[in-house]
């Protein structure tokens, strides 16, 4: 069994999807950048922070899975949005430009980490006034990082992708499963 540091939902599905049993540890890290953090640093700073801190609460022999996933446009991080206003000024930046979405994933087991950065491109179609307004009303975008998902209505809006998709969703599979091989955990079927 693997231990899964997160409340994600999606994160959750996905493994389900490739048939790794878990159980949910959610943990709770802060989540601020450090001044002059790169995305890249950012991201896999906090997948492995929920990692480590999942190993310490849970205090068992199973592996622990931490991951965290940003939604980067012109070096900006955009996180969850804080309001309306502000998921129409990110929506506004993402329109009708290709950002990049980095998860990172990290796995702690004993005094062992691995971990990975996955980074896909997605290009999103431009966005008129009245389909920000009415996306944030249905009420999908609000705990968001970048203030879609793909794999809802935000769906909708992407033109094209290059990458993960499951990795733009929250935890890219295949470099999730080899990280799991990687500490002799999950070996292939």
């Amino acid at each position: 069994m693997v231990v899964l540091a997160s409340q994600s939902p999606r994160r959750a599905e996905l493994l389900k999807q490739i048939g790794i049993p878990f159980k949910i540890l959610p943990v709770d890290i802060d989540e601020s950048p450090l001044s002059d953090e790169s995305a890249q640093n950012y991201v896999l700073r906090l997948a492995q922070e929920k990692s480590q801190r999942g190993w310490i609460i849970a205090q068992g022999d199973e592996p622990v899975l931490g991951a965290d996933t940003v939604v980067v446009i012109d070096d900006q991080i955009l996180g969850k949005p804080q309001s309306q206003s502000d998921s129409i000024r990110m929506l506004t930046l993402l329109s009708g430009h290709t950002h990049r979405v980095l998860t990172a994933v990290a796995v702690t087991i004993a005094e062992r980490q691995v971990s990975c950065i996955v980074t896909s491109l997605v290009r999103f179609a431009l966005l008129t006034d009245q389909q920000m307004h009415d996306y944030w009303l249905s009420g999908e975008p609000a705990d968001k990082a970048g203030s879609y998902a793909i794999q809802g209505l935000g769906g909708q809006f992407v033109e094209h992708i290059n990458g993960s998709y499951s990795g733009i969703v929250g935890l890219p599979l295949f470099e999730t499963k080899q990280l799991l091989n990687e500490i002799g955990y999950f070996h292939e079927r």
